[in-house]
């Protein structure tokens, strides 16, 4: 159905006006928000009721008057290009990132002009999303998880949990490139004041998580698990290998934790979901990304499973449970 000049701008609000007539011209009677995250369409149920819960703030229904587009990319980060070429060529009405740097740096580099709604761990100015996070000035904004408060705590708490642990193995992906250099620098500077060394494995599928646990155990006391998407739908085998190498772990979500993890410190992911929803819902609604402030994450969990670390032999300290937010028995 072609609509008219007035009935767009009704539709979709004063915020379209800044945009060009001929991305106007293209956009569909309903508008179509691209969601893209890194994790699996298995491994995130709760993710989308929560961004959809998000855009409810605004008055948006997806299947009534917005349509969602869920892009699971599973890990698989090289898919980016041809996905955000697809969106921008279809003239989505916004571009959604959940959790992952690359994501939204690939959205970024996609289009100048079709809103992007992202939460990222890294400061969003360093990667270049946004001018400033008070007024990001351009086609992006969204959610900061504050990555390097974060990683500098997640392994005070491993350190914490595994005193006599020296030798750290940090695991990341390489795949998620941006994410994975963040995570080094801060862990790295993190470490000297705790007396921790560092050693550094890499994975990005499946295989090599596999592969890696091996390594990690034979060279290193304790493991850190970068946060990442991709990460998270293999929690099932990051549990099942934490309990088969008896080695002390901290990731980044309870949910993790939740399916047989150690512990877990850092932002609560699902209510980021709900937050990018939020913000996807006021552009909609008119609000230009130039003029919305980056948000800061507000809630942080620290999450035990008292299971796992008596399966691993390990006496979790009083002051770790009395500050947990989630204890698992």
């Amino acid at each position: 159905m072609t609509i008219g000049r007035r009935e767009f701008i009704t539709l979709l609000g004063g915020g379209a006006a800044a945009w060009p007539v001929a991305a106007r011209a293209q956009q569909p009677a309903v508008p179509v928000v691209g969601f893209v995250s890194g994790a699996s369409r298995e491994m995130a149920a709760e993710r989308p009721v929560m961004f959809r819960k998000g855009l409810g703030t605004s008055g948006f229904v997806d299947g009534e008057n917005v349509t969602v587009e869920y892009h699971w990319l599973d890990g698989r980060y090289d898919q980016l290009p041809s996905l955000m070429a697809d969106l921008v060529r279809r003239r989505v009405a916004v571009i959604a990132t959940a959790g992952t740097a690359e994501i939204a740096l690939a959205a970024k580099a996609a289009t100048a002009t079709i809103p992007i709604v992202f939460s990222v761990g890294a400061d969003p100015v360093k990667l270049g999303l946004v001018a400033s996070l008070a007024r990001p000035g351009g086609n992006a904004t969204g959610i900061n998880g504050l990555l390097q408060e974060v990683n500098g705590k997640r392994l005070a708490l491993l350190h914490e949990l595994a005193p006599k642990a020296v030798r750290i193995a940090v695991l990341v992906n390489p795949g998620n490139a941006t994410s994975a250099e963040a995570t080094l620098r801060e862990v790295r500077e993190a470490a000297p004041a705790l007396g921790l060394q560092i050693e550094v494995f890499n994975a990005s599928t499946g295989r090599e998580i596999e592969a890696a646990f091996p390594q990690i155990r034979a060279q290193a006391d304790a493991l850190f698990v970068g946060a990442d998407a991709f990460f998270d739908t293999r929690r099932v085998q990051f549990a099942t290998l934490i309990a088969r190498h008896a080695i002390p772990t901290v990731q980044s979500g309870h949910e993790e934790v939740e399916a047989g993890g150690l512990m877990s410190y850092g932002a609560d992911i699902v209510d980021t979901y709900r937050q990018v929803g939020d913000y996807a819902g006021r552009i909609l609604k008119g609000a230009r990304p130039a003029d919305l402030p980056v948000e800061q994450s507000t809630k942080f969990e620290l999450a035990i499973n008292l299971q796992t670390a008596r399966a691993l032999g390990i006496t979790v300290p009083p002051s770790l449970l009395a500050g947990a937010d989630e204890v698992i028995e």
